[in-house]
């Protein structure tokens, strides 16, 4: 009998904290452990009680690197209780906000938290050493996201401009003029970006996904859509709790999320691309086609590539939402009053895949209760999957070169741990 256990203590270069266990008995895998220990943050309890004007500035808070999705999320889900339909000019700047995030978000993970990998270094800074310009097309991209962000949030990090119905001030027409030039830039290093990404070297690996995501009937979704994937789901938003289903696991503080009857799932750019990559703007779809991208990319160290494009999508949209841009008359819409009680639910596609949030609301506008379901929490057994997967192909490997074929196949998803830990497991004896 011959047991091998392989322990990854900390992840690195990923977000947040947590580790990995992985047991191999006689040549079989028997267990794969996605550990997340950061202390849960309680995000869903700190809301209860809140008026409902405050989810926006409570929820950006429970990332720095997808602020607006938490936002977006809490906003869509609030106007759904007030009756409000924000459209036209407010919704393009929504949109143009989420395109801020995209590229600072994707740009940090291809550049700074994957490349390393593909090229053989630990980390960026051992990598900027020996190829700065690589690592300045990275910081070049994440500086034109963040200004997109500065100047429609308030601030590149948990933007305080967002609220329930629109903005508390837009842009105006000189404002988003000025910024035109460093994202027609960026437009064209994100198109180097996906040649570059296309090079690198892969590991071959062929994953049996069903893909989750948005989709709209009129663009690639970010803000909104229903609920699909490649094996015939489709639903509206809000009967998400119909067909997933979330529970805690003993060695992880976040709850597990996956199909009614277990099944894993994956969401993020792989996913949002295999559903929609019809409605990706010319120049993302060309840039993909370019370089080969087939339409279902089924290895998952290959979602660098597809990142890639998505920059090249976002940078393309937000010139054309700058382009067709007519300042509004009012930063935003009223709500009713007085506010009505009711439950709103809503889902929007953070850089990691399909945030799903739901409030009940008192009348008056108090919340009674909440429910957050981020991406990480989403593809965390598919992730051990993908784990289980690759060790299964690797056990050759000495117990080195296959500790890093694990932390690799974990980044290959961009896990957002800090996210994902809103659960704690309590035990109690009472004698």
């Amino acid at each position: 009998m011959s047991v091998r256990t392989i322990a990854v203590d900390y992840l690195a270069r990923v977000e947040g904290e947590g580790s990995l266990r992985v047991r191999v008995h006689d040549g079989r895998v028997d267990d794969v452990e996605l550990q997340i220990f950061e202390p849960p943050r309680f995000f869903e309890a700190f809301l209860r009680g809140r008026r409902y004007s405050e989810a926006p500035d409570i929820t950006a808070r429970i990332c720095g690197i997808c602020p607006v999705a938490y936002q977006m999320s809490s906003v869509h889900a609030m106007e759904q209780v007030l009756g409000l339909r924000v459209g036209g000019q407010l919704r393009a700047l929504r949109r143009l906000l989420y395109c801020g995030e995209w590229i600072e978000s994707h740009a940090l993970h291809v550049y700074l938290l994957h490349t390393p990998d593909f090229l053989g270094y630990p980390d960026a800074v051992q990598l900027a050493k020996d190829d700065p310009d690589t690592v300045r097309r990275g910081l070049a991209l994440k500086k034109a996201g963040n200004a997109l962000m500065a100047l429609l949030g308030g601030r590149e990090i948990h933007p305080i401009n967002v609220r329930v119905g629109g903005f508390y001030r837009v842009p105006s027409r000189e404002e988003l003029d000025q910024i035109r030039p460093t994202l027609e830039s960026a437009l064209d290093i994100a198109e180097e970006t996906v040649h570059f990404a296309a090079g690198l070297p892969f590991p071959e690996a062929d994953e049996d996904y069903e893909f989750v995501a948005l989709q709209h009937p009129e663009e690639y979704a970010m803000n909104e859509g229903e609920i699909v994937s490649n094996r015939g789901l489709r639903i509206p938003v809000a009967r998400y709790d119909e067909e997933f289903e979330r529970a805690p696991v003993g060695y992880t503080h976040a709850l597990q999320s996956v199909r009614k009857g277990g099944t894993p799932y994956l969401l993020g750019a792989m996913a949002r691309y295999s559903l929609n990559h019809g409605q990706l703007t010319p120049r993302a779809k060309a840039v993909a086609h370019e370089v080969g991208l087939e339409p279902l990319v089924r290895n998952p160290f290959r979602s660098i590539v597809v990142r890639a494009v998505e920059m090249v999508f976002a940078c393309e949209e937000a010139l054309r939402i700058i382009a067709q841009y007519d300042p509004p008359s009012d930063p935003w819409i009223a709500p009713p009053d007085p506010i009505p009680a009711g439950v709103g639910a809503a889902a929007t596609e953070a850089p990691r895949g399909l945030l799903f949030h739901r409030y009940r609301l008192a009348p008056g506008g108090q919340i009674e209760s909440a429910e957050i379901i981020a991406p990480t929490a989403q593809n965390q057994k598919r992730i051990e999957e993908d784990v289980r997967h690759v060790v299964e192909r690797s056990l050759a490997l000495d117990d080195a070169a296959l500790t890093g074929m694990c932390e690799r196949t974990i980044r290959n998803h961009d896990p957002c741990i800090s996210c994902a830990t809103h659960f704690l497991r309590l035990d109690v004896e009472r004698t």
